[in-house]
């Protein structure tokens, strides 16, 4: 019987080398491609891909929301410094409830309390649209802001369900917190771009509003995605994360890292108002951002080197190193291009340094305390970019812009020193006389 065309085309070809046959095989092979690649195989796992949408819907509002409530209050009060405090009062309550709101979170579940503690901010968020709007007094705000330190560390618990569904596999580990450093970043640098565009297009309080909206969503269908979930944790004897070996000088290392964050911003806002550009810092600034973006996604897709205690004094001594380059740029050439450049290589070493350290963080903390561990370090962050961002401004305005790019370098370098201290080992039992 007659072959068609396409059965022929993938017929063997046979000749013959001496007295051997030889048969060649075009046809396409099934299987053996090559092989996934680290991402590919992270979100593999049933489950993954929808609590990670949720928690990326969720992740958002949190760089939307205190840029919402500064034009909102600024705007309508003609105050920025009213609009300074107010978030500051609200960053300050965040740092003392956000850690028990994650004890709660270990003790009984994701679900049964991330839903009612988010509830409950988003009313404190609806709170202050409304004492806004209405002209209520000054106080009402502080008050308002306040309520809504109940918001959860959504990022913590997607990082808890990482090392639930992982534990042991420290390749899969380290993927899974550059991506999730990858995804902080990237919703840090679009939150804020997202905010001001809301409030200037529409209304004052479309920020807020929208930004409630997406929250609830998406610690809705987050929390939803039970087959991910960590289970609840029942109280035990485990010390406190804070107490923690190892834990104190990782947090303080937490504190100057976010002090980095937090002076680059304004730091750099002021230099580009100074050179006749204001409207420009969002764009240098979204450099650094991409730069730490990319360079945590081809962090996490090359496997570790070492051990996390090895490879994290490296990392933040590699940070120190780069942040020099922003200094360099102003100080030598005064040329936003070349500060963007150098903004760009220098964000390059921080998504690894915080990958490290959240690494870092999970190794030391009890495993019933994991959430309430990861959210000391992102509370140790946020403390560090409010003393960051004040000691950046005190610089700009008593010496100058140039010179305030110093202060991330300073902060770089004792984050440094405090990560190579050297630590006191435990005494070794004394062996017993025979």
């Amino acid at each position: 019987m007659p072959q068609r065309p396409s059965e022929q085309a993938h017929l063997p070809l046979l000749t013959v080398t001496a007295d051997t046959l030889v048969a060649v095989d075009f046809r396409p092979r099934r299987g053996e491609g090559r092989p996934p690649g680290p991402y590919r195989r992270l979100f593999a796992t049933p489950g993954t891909r929808a609590f990670t949408l949720g928690n990326l819907l969720a992740r958002l509002p949190m760089g939307m929301f205190s840029v919402s409530a500064v034009i909102m209050i600024a705007w309508s009060r003609g105050s920025y410094a009213l609009a300074g405090a107010v978030t500051a009062t609200g960053l300050a309550a965040t740092a003392v409830v956000a850690p028990w709101t994650a004890r709660l979170v270990d003790r009984h579940g994701q679900a049964r309390v991330a839903v009612p503690a988010t509830a409950f901010a988003l009313l404190g968020m609806l709170a202050l649209t409304v004492c806004v709007h209405q002209g209520a007094p000054d106080w009402t705000l502080f008050a308002a802001y306040a309520a809504t330190a109940t918001t959860p560390n959504t990022g913590g618990m997607s990082r808890a369900r990482w090392a639930h569904l992982h534990r042991g596999d420290d390749k899969a580990l380290h993927t899974a917190n550059s991506f999730e450093q990858a995804a902080d970043e990237l919703c840090f640098m679009l939150g804020p771009v997202l905010a001001a565009f809301l409030c200037g297009a529409l209304f004052p309080e479309a920020g807020t509003l929208a930004g409630s909206v997406l929250l609830m969503t998406g610690v809705l269908l987050f929390t939803a995605q039970r087959s991910t979930e960590p289970p609840p944790q029942p109280r035990t004897g485990a010390k406190s994360p804070v107490r923690a070996r190892g834990m104190p000088p990782l947090l303080l290392g937490f504190l100057a890292t976010g002090a980095v964050f937090g002076s680059m911003e304004v730091v750099t806002i002021a230099f580009t108002d100074a050179r006749g550009h204001p409207s420009a810092a969002g764009a240098v600034l979204a450099l650094q951002v991409a730069g730490s973006c990319a360079a945590g996604l081809l962090y996490g897709a090359r496997a570790p080197a070492g051990p996390a205690e090895r490879r994290y004094p490296l990392c933040v001594a590699a940070m120190a190193v780069l942040l020099t380059l922003p200094l360099l740029a102003a100080t030598l050439t005064g040329s936003l291009p070349a500060l963007s450049g150098a903004l760009l290589v220098a964000g390059m070493a921080t998504a690894p340094t915080m990958v490290t350290g959240m690494a870092l963080v999970q190794q030391r903390t009890p495993d019933d305390r994991l959430n309430e561990g990861m959210t000391l370090a992102v509370t140790g962050l946020l403390g560090g970019i409010a003393c960051g961002a004040a000691t950046g401004g005190w610089v700009v305005e008593r010496v100058s812009p140039t010179a305030g790019y110093g202060v991330p370098l300073t902060a770089a370098t004792l984050a440094l020193l405090i990560a190579t201290a050297p630590r006191r080992q435990p005494r070794s039992p004394s062996p017993t006389p025979t």
